[in-house]
């Protein structure tokens, strides 16, 4: 599981799933003593509410973060976990607004909290509690999925490893920039330099000015004389095959560093840690190692 894919709508999914498991020990009820109950005391509001909204919460993290996509019933699992936050939302509506239901249940247990009283228990903190982290959990669902604010890393990708002394490369596993697997070398096909870690090659090959000299002017650079580079996503992005096919065959997670290869049009073709190649058609932001 990569982490790092999680997205700052996950980390606001999961604020209200520490809200809910929280509230679920306040009292539903006000009261004083002992007996004033929790939703622990009432399985019903504990199950349809709270316990509800926390596994939403853990289903829309995991499905986050695993890679490939797992699915329950032809669901994503984050699509399921969206559904249980709705659903978890809705039934803390009808909790507040209908306390009567729920201390019905309980009511022996109340002693003289409100026995013989015909009117409707105020709502506790636990219940109220219940009913904003059920509705900031359905909203940090629905809104991680469609706001760009909220698409972005909630873990910002690592930064690439700086390069030894006399131009060592770093050593390091595949997905990262000096790693060994996957890693350009001098005389490859994908025009690495000899001496020049990747990360700092200018883009072509061009040679840079001496001190003291006007850089030249920048020139736009043939289609051959592209230089494979290593780059992070900044949000998930489908990887589309190399033919055309409209169906993705991967998608790269924020946190993990691809190696473009070559360019084609306005997109690159990375490739995977698995080795799988593939178009990214969407490069905007994407940082370069």
């Amino acid at each position: 599981m990569n982490f790092r894919s999680l997205t700052r709508g996950d980390g606001v999914v999961i604020g209200a799933a520490v809200l809910l498991f929280i509230a679920s020990f306040l009292d539903t009820f006000d009261g004083d003593g002992d007996s004033v109950p929790t939703a622990w005391d009432n399985g019903n509001l504990l199950l349809s509410v709270y316990l509800l909204g926390i596994i939403g919460a853990a289903l829309i993290v995991l499905g986050r973060a695993m890679q490939p996509q797992r699915k329950v019933v032809g669901l994503d699992l984050g699509q399921l976990g969206v559904a249980f936050a709705l659903a978890a939302a809705w039934s803390s509506l009808g909790a507040i607004f209908d306390t009567d239901q729920s201390f019905g249940i309980i009511i022996d247990r109340l002693g003289g909290l409100g026995a013989g009283s015909s009117e409707s228990p105020d709502a506790g903190v636990g219940l109220i509690l219940g009913l904003i982290g059920a509705l900031v959990l359905a909203a940090g669902a629905i809104a991680g999925l469609v706001v760009p604010a909220l698409k972005a890393p909630l873990m910002g990708a690592p930064r690439p490893a700086a390069p030894g002394p006399y131009g060592g490369q770093p050593q390091g596993g595949y997905g990262y920039p000096g790693a060994g697997a996957g890693q350009p070398q001098p005389g490859s096909p994908y025009g690495g330099q000899p001496g020049q870690p990747q990360g700092g090659q200018s883009f072509g090959g061009q040679p840079q000015p001496q001190a003291g000299q006007t850089p030249p002017p920048a020139q736009a650079q043939p289609a051959g004389d592209f230089s494979p580079f290593w780059f992070a996503v900044p949000v998930p992005r489908p990887l589309y095959a190399e033919d055309g096919s409209p169906t993705p065959i991967a998608e790269l997670a924020p946190g993990t560093w691809y190696l473009a290869v070559e360019q084609r049009g306005p997109g690159l073709v990375a490739q995977t840690q698995d080795g799988r190649r593939g178009v990214l058609q969407d490069t905007t932001g994407i940082q370069r190692g």
